[in-house]
C-alpha cells in the first residue's frame, strides 16, 4: 500500500514560496501584504491534504469505489471506449473543485496494465470535451472480475498530472496512485454489468463511496 505524508509534497514548493514572500513583506514593514502570502500558504497547506482513509475502504471484489473526492457531474451508459477496454461503459465524471482533496485512488485492486499520459490544452474542467483535449492521465487496471480505467484530467488552473504507480505494479482498493494540481475532473469506465451506485450531483469521496457493483 503507497503511503504518502499527511500533506503531499507536491506543495511544499508552493508553501515554501508563499512563506518567504510573507517573511520578505514583514522585513519590509508591509504586514498587511505578508498576511495576503501567509493565506496563500495555509491554501496550499489545506489543498495539498492528503487524509488516511485506509481503515475505512469498503471490502468485496463486486463493489468499485470512487477515485477522487468531488461532484458527480456526469453518468452515462453505453460509452464505447477503446483506449484501452475495447467495449461499451458505464461512465462516472466527478469534478474536483479547488476545494476538494485531490488525491487519486484505485477504485479496485488490480494490477496497471495500461497507462499514458497525454499533453493537451487546459479547458475548464467541467466542459464535456476536456477528455479529449485537455493534459490527461490514464491506467488500465485488470481486476479479479473485470477490468477498467481511470482518466484525470487537467482543468482550466490544473498544470501538471502527478503519478506516483507505474505500469505493471499492483494496486489495492482505495490506494493513492497519483493527483491533479488544482481544478480537474476524473472519468472513471466500467464495462459490462454494473449497478451505478451514484447520480448526477452526488457528492463522493475518494476510496470510500461506492460507485458501482459488479454484476
Amino acid at each position: 500500500m503507497l503511503k504518502k505524508p499527511i500533506i503531499l509534497q507536491e506543495g511544499y514548493p508552493f508553501i515554501f514560496i508563499c512563506l518567504v514572500i510573507a517573511g520578505i513583506f514583514i522585513f519590509c514593514h508591509y504586514e498587511e501584504i505578508a498576511i495576503i502570502f501567509f493565506v496563500l500558504a495555509g491554501y496550499f497547506t489545506y489543498f495539498f491534504r492528503c487524509p488516511r482513509r485506509n481503515k475505512k475502504i469498503p471490502e468485496g471484489d463486486d463493489l468499485i469505489v470512487s477515485p477522487a473526492d468531488g461532484t458527480v457531474v456526469d453518468v452515462s451508459h453505453d460509452v464505447q471506449e477503446d483506449t484501452y477496454l475495447g467495449e461499451k461503459c458505464h461512465k462516472i465524471t466527478i469534478f474536483l473543485s479547488v476545494f476538494n482533496v485531490h488525491c487519486n485512488r484505485s477504485p479496485m485492486a488490480g494490477i496497471i496494465k495500461y497507462q499514458s499520459y497525454t499533453e493537451g490544452k487546459f479547458l475548464p474542467a467541467y466542459k464535456k470535451e476536456v477528455g479529449f483535449e485537455n493534459e490527461r492521465g490514464a491506467i488500465g487496471i485488470e481486476g479479479k472480475n473485470r477490468n477498467i480505467l481511470v482518466i484525470l484530467i487537467a482543468g482550466l488552473l490544473a498544470r501538471r498530472v502527478v503519478t506516483w504507480k507505474n505500469l505493471g505494479e499492483t494496486l489495492q482498493k482505495g490506494e493513492l496512485y497519483g493527483m491533479i494540481k488544482f481544478g480537474s475532473c476524473t472519468e472513471l469506465y466500467i464495462p459490462g454489468e454494473a449497478e451505478i451506485c451514484v447520480k448526477k450531483g452526488d457528492s463522493v469521496r475518494g476510496g470510500l463511496t461506492v460507485i458501482g457493483r459488479l454484476k
